[in-house]
């Protein structure tokens, strides 16, 4: 979707992520360590990809969709990295059982949910490249391919 604006500025990747605070540290950590520092744009939901897609909350879909439009007219970005984590609050709440029990299950949860948000991602921008990736509550960060 493009206007014919030009970008007023140019950053490298929006990145979604999950409002959870314990986080917080991890994440900027993570960018720092991607040398992303101040090239990105960043929507922060709870649940992050499963926000993205949650019937329960249309808004935050929309959200996400209307922060990504403007991240691509605005900052010319050319990637979206999709950062869910483990122990996620708003994935027991919107699933209705404590994934962090079982790390298989947990893990194939949030595979689910980040390559759906990967496939209409590219669906929609396909000249965007999408990342999907997991990280644990110590900052590792495993990439779902």
């Amino acid at each position: 979707m493009t206007d014919g604006l030009l970008p007023a500025a140019q950053a490298e990747a929006l990145l979604l992520h999950c409002i959870d605070y314990r986080l917080a540290e991890a994440v900027s950590h993570y960018m720092r360590g991607r040398a992303l520092t101040g090239g990105y744009d960043v929507v922060a939901l709870a649940g992050a990809s499963l926000a993205a897609q949650t019937p329960e909350h249309p808004e935050w879909a929309a959200t996400f969709w209307g922060m990504l439009d403007v991240a691509i007219r605005l900052h010319g970005i050319r990637r979206v990295l999709l950062l869910d984590h483990r122990d996620c609050g708003a994935y027991r709440l919107a699933l209705g059982c404590d994934l962090a029990r079982d790390h298989d299950a947990e893990t194939a949860a949030h595979a689910h949910h980040l390559r759906r948000l990967r496939a209409e991602i590219a669906g929609r921008y396909p000249a965007i490249s999408v990342e999907t990736l997991l990280m644990a509550l110590d900052g590792s960060v495993e990439i779902v391919p």
